[in-house]
């Protein structure tokens, strides 16, 4: 149903060899905002410069003793909901795809990056100009899966952010020497973040003292897997992080007990739940799902709430899918979240998991943005397929779908156009 075609939002004129190509300005015209305004978006450079009624927005002013800009593209986005680009705020790139792999997969390093490139550009075409993934080090492993996906990060640069969280196994003890020395070999190479497991180390506290340990060294952000299941464990690992709030993650707490959500809000952490299993291979075990009130209680304690894809079709989920829109609509389909909240979870709270600045459609924000076929925020959670998405204010992904249907009734039938919601 989603596929690259060219008869996707209309581009005015630009460079005929490149359908995505663009200039110094790049202008979005008749763009429907989440308020209901239908608006003219102008960007400039890596922001938004201007946003006003519909034709009110020429050429960019010319500044003093320079020339008025005429150049860029200009795009109609009749029919289409204008959004701040969503964030995939926790994968496993290293390992997407390989549900269907024969045990082990292949292990090369050109099929390493040639997976986590593809996972990245598959996430990318669903609208998430951020990433974020954890990467397992250490053991068997060493630093390949951390080489692949900073050379696919490099690959990518312009394109889409990707960020990478290396993930020991082990920290503590004779056992966890290795992991100690990869972990920070991983941060000196260019792993953006330290994390992993603390329960899957014998000495769950030791675990973390490393990790924060390395993390002061590195500077650097620490995101790390959790069930949440235990409250006394979780008590004591909100406390041992704290001295790096406001740049800890927990996720995917989805086994988190009733009442647990104020150890959550006091401990100052920021928590990315996975709606679509509610696991993932970083936990090396059964998912815990999401359990019914566990959205409510965390948004009632005041928790920052962001939302993962989490699995990308690997072995904690042959059917993951990498769709930051798919997260929001579980949210919101739970009847927890209303659809602005939920996709404030894959969005701007994504990208407060990621350490980026927020997103608006205003001037001066960063041009993050995805337009989304649909006249509602709710209707296009529901189906929309046709995304263009813009990051760093450049067009980097143009999908569009189009539904036909046999010509067998005397009825009208109804296919995608800018009047409707679908599609």
């Amino acid at each position: 149903m989603d596929s690259a075609a060219a008869d996707g939002p209309h581009s005015g004129p630009g460079p005929a060899a490149n359908p995505l190509g663009h200039g110094p300005v790049l202008l979005l015209t008749g763009a429907r905002l989440v308020d209901g305004r239908v608006v003219d978006v102008r960007i400039s450079g890596d922001r938004i410069q201007a946003v006003g009624t519909v034709g009110s927005l020429g050429p960019l002013p010319a500044l003093p003793g320079a020339p008025t800009v005429t150049t860029g593209a200009r795009i109609d986005l009749k029919g289409y909901l204008l959004l701040p680009a969503p964030a995939e705020a926790h994968a496993h790139y290293d390992v997407a795809f390989s549900a269907a792999l024969p045990t082990p997969p292949p292990e090369t390093s050109a099929d390493l990056t040639r997976r986590v490139t593809e996972a990245a550009l598959t996430s990318l075409g669903y609208g998430a100009t951020a990433q974020r993934t954890h990467v397992r080090i250490g053991d068997v492993h060493g630093l390949r899966r951390l080489e692949a996906v900073l050379t696919a990060r490099q690959a990518l640069r312009g394109l889409a952010e990707l960020q990478a969280v290396a993930m020991p196994r082990l920290l503590t003890g004779r056992a966890g020497a290795d992991g100690r020395a990869q972990l920070r070999d991983a941060l000196k190479l260019g792993a953006t973040a330290a994390g992993g497991c603390p329960e899957l180390d014998p000495d769950p506290a030791g675990y973390v003292e490393v990790l924060l340990e390395a993390a002061r060294e590195a500077d650097c952000a620490v995101d790390v897997h959790t069930t949440a299941g235990d409250p006394a464990q979780l008590a004591r690992l909100t406390r041992a992080l704290a001295p790096l709030r406001p740049r800890v993650t927990l996720g995917p707490c989805g086994a988190l007990a009733r009442g647990a959500s104020t150890v959550l809000a006091t401990g100052g952490v920021r928590v990315v739940c996975l709606p679509q299993n509610g696991g993932c291979v970083g936990l090396e075990g059964r998912s815990a799902r999401l359990r019914p009130g566990l959205l409510r209680e965390l948004t009632e304690a005041r928790v920052p709430l962001a939302a993962g894809s989490g699995a990308l079709r690997d072995p904690s989920n042959p059917v993951g899918r990498a769709d930051p829109l798919e997260s929001a609509y579980l949210l919101a389909a739970s009847g927890e979240l209303d659809p602005e909240a939920a996709y404030g979870a894959v969005a701007n709270q994504a990208r407060a998991a990621l350490g980026l600045p927020p997103v608006r459609v205003d001037a001066g924000f960063p041009a993050e943005l995805l337009a989304v076929r649909g006249d509602s925020l709710a209707g296009a959670l529901a189906g929309g397929h046709s995304r263009l998405v813009v990051h760093s204010g450049r067009v980097v992904s143009r999908t569009s779908a189009v539904r036909e249907f046999a010509d067998t009734v005397a009825l009208a039938l109804p296919r995608q156009s800018g009047s409707t919601g679908g599609g």
